[in-house]
């Protein structure tokens, strides 16, 4: 196993207007991203779970020709209104980090 953290290029997070976040999680290398697609982890179903949204309210994209995964979901509070500490949802792709992914990396 291995957590995402150690082998994306990328993940990051940001608005999609004021009321849903967009993460992004990118890869540099083909077979790499390959090895993660072909894991089947990254779904519309964990991305819910991470978040605490209903899988259906997952916008989920998977763009081969980029390496990359995009996941729209519905912001728990609207940016900028009362309690919203991350205005810009710039902070939001933390519990990305920390997927497990059931690869072997010295191949």
């Amino acid at each position: 196993m291995v957590k995402l953290k150690q082998i994306a290029k990328a993940c990051k997070s940001k608005n999609a207007g004021p009321f849903h976040i967009t993460l992004d999680i990118m890869f540099d290398n083909a077979d790499l991203f390959k090895q993660v697609r072909d894991s089947g982890v990254i779904c519309p179903d964990l991305i819910a779970s991470l978040y605490g949204v209903k899988p259906q309210d997952v916008l989920f994209t998977e763009y081969p020709p980029a390496l990359a995964w995009k996941a729209t979901l519905p912001r728990r509070i609207p940016s900028g209104a009362i309690g919203d500490t991350d205005i810009y949802g710039a902070q939001q792709h933390a519990p990305l980090l920390d997927i497990e992914i059931p690869i072997d990396i010295a191949k």
